[in-house]
């Protein structure tokens, strides 16, 4: 689903795009540019209760018909999804995600039931990160949405401490959450931002107590280069050699897209697809969502996971929330369709297996969920790849002894610009589009939110086409090898929030 307050740059270095739509781009700096309803009054959650008010930079914004959030179709509830992926049999023997945490880099969290005491805030690498009251904070409701399904806390147990059937969880409700905030409330963020935090969840994935073995990105950026080259592909690459499994949103452009969002196109990582479950529980009734990217014969969706009205946490006052009413399900729940919300289920099964089976390898795991999972009948591979995700099977299959991935490695020497696919992120909060026709959709994967379509210029300054020109982007701040300049070791990265 696209959801996105503040806009998306496809980051530059490691630059994603939301995979509510699109992709992020973590080292090419591609900037994710999630549009904002024009002039939407924004009450964004702060410390101690306090709420600050802020007005959304006008974008013109065409809602699509499908996907995305709100919609006509019923809500598939976590625990729904929970039995069509077969989660709930690994709840009833234990497992629930205990001892990993999932990373999330995305619009950062709000403490709403299901989620207080859950969230291990990270560092705000966003345009937000200077306001006190926002930082770490999301102002625009994706990554609330994101964690929630990941991990979210159950409404009710049995005796054993498993869900109850019927009542909302979230998939791998015993894994803890690490939050990176990227984007702000009109969900951007730029390539440069991502890699950042791509970096950051590498560094210290075992730091202070952290067991970070699942990285989900729900989004993605629309890079024209080979992956080989690309920054950000060269990022998640380099989370994944270093034993964390990436799950990534293969992007909402549907059959018409003959390339996956990157980071989806690199080989390497878990590339999710969105399928829609049947009213029969068995998979044989479901069928591949029509917004989801096919990519191509060499490069496609790795498998497929619920992805159409999905129920998540609401993050009230956020910019979806607001301009989403209908999205809006009681008090505490918002629903979307997008193959972000495809990759944070995955994410969450990714930690039941590790829960129980801890030694796998990202390899191993990639090979055994591919092996297990349920082919939809009379749907080919280029739309839902190995089939419906079954973590069931997953985790009771003998794991493969060895499982390495025979692709090219990439070098991340290619152009960020390339990385940021046509979208830039400017310094001051602004946007721009530059050179051609602005790219479908606000990148966020998670499709129906943020329209079809953008256009247009903003005021203010543009950023270099090697990336950010300011003394924060190209200075000492980001050009260091390390996260030991005072910016990162001081109080907001190393201090309070850890």
């Amino acid at each position: 689903m696209r959801w996105m307050r503040a806009r998306v740059g496809k980051a530059t270095s490691l630059g994603v795009i939301w995979e509510c739509r699109r992709r992020w781009a973590m080292a090419a700096g591609a900037a994710v540019v999630a549009a904002a309803v024009a002039g939407t009054a924004l009450v964004v959650p702060g410390a101690g209760g306090t709420t600050t008010e802020r007005t959304a930079p006008a974008g013109p914004v065409r809602f699509l018909a499908k996907a995305g959030w709100g919609g006509t179709d019923p809500a598939f509830t976590p625990s729904r999804v929970a039995d069509v992926i077969r989660a709930r049999d690994l709840w009833r023997a234990g497992y629930r995600g205990q001892g990993v945490d999932v990373a999330v880099v995305d619009s950062g969290t709000v403490p709403v039931q299901g989620l207080a005491g859950k969230v291990v805030d990270g560092p705000d690498l966003s345009f937000e990160r200077g306001d006190a009251a926002l930082r770490a904070r999301d102002t625009f409701g994706h990554g609330t949405h994101m964690a929630s399904l990941i991990a979210g806390s159950a409404d009710a147990t049995d005796p054993t401490g498993a869900p109850v059937v019927g009542t909302w969880s979230g998939i791998a409700p015993g894994a803890r959450l690490v939050s990176v905030k990227v984007a702000t409330a009109d969900g951007a963020a730029d390539v440069s931002q991502v890699v950042a935090a791509i970096n950051w969840v590498v560094q210290h994935r075992q730091a202070n107590g952290l067991n970070i073995r699942v990285l989900n990105l729900s989004f993605g950026t629309s890079s024209t280069q080979a992956y080989q080259l690309d920054p950000l592909a060269h990022a998640v690459e380099l989370a994944w050699k270093s034993g964390i499994v990436v799950v990534t949103a293969a992007g909402n452009d549907g059959a018409a897209a003959t390339r996956l969002d990157n980071p989806a196109v690199d080989p390497f990582v878990l590339a999710v697809g969105a399928e829609n479950p049947g009213i029969d529980p068995q998979v044989k009734t479901d069928t591949v969502a029509d917004f989801s990217s096919r990519g191509n014969a060499t490069r496609h969706a790795d498998l497929v996971a619920p992805g159409t009205s999905v129920l998540g946490l609401r993050d009230p006052g956020s910019a979806i929330d607001l301009a989403y009413p209908t999205a809006v399900v009681g008090e505490r729940f918002f629903k979307g369709s997008g193959t972000s919300q495809a990759a944070a289920v995955t994410a969450g099964a990714v930690a039941l297996l590790l829960s129980k089976r801890p030694t796998l390898t990202p390899d191993q795991v990639k090979r055994v969920l591919l092996t297990t999972a349920a082919p939809i009948l009379g749907v080919d591979q280029t739309s839902q790849g190995a089939g419906v995700l079954d973590v069931k099977r997953a985790a009771d299959a003998t794991p493969p002894a060895t499982a390495t991935q025979p692709f090219a490695a990439s070098t991340g020497l290619g152009s960020l610009e390339a990385a940021r696919g046509g979208a830039h992120v400017q310094l001051g909060g602004k946007t721009t589009w530059t050179g051609g026709a602005a790219p479908s959709g606000g990148k966020w994967s998670t499709w129906a939110w943020l329209g079809s379509s953008l256009a247009g210029t903003t005021s203010g300054t543009t950023t270099s086409s090697g990336g950010w020109s300011g003394r924060f982007w190209s200075g000492r701040y980001w050009s260091g090898g390390t996260w030991s300049a005072s910016d990162w070791s001081g109080r907001f990265w190393s201090g309070a929030l850890w």
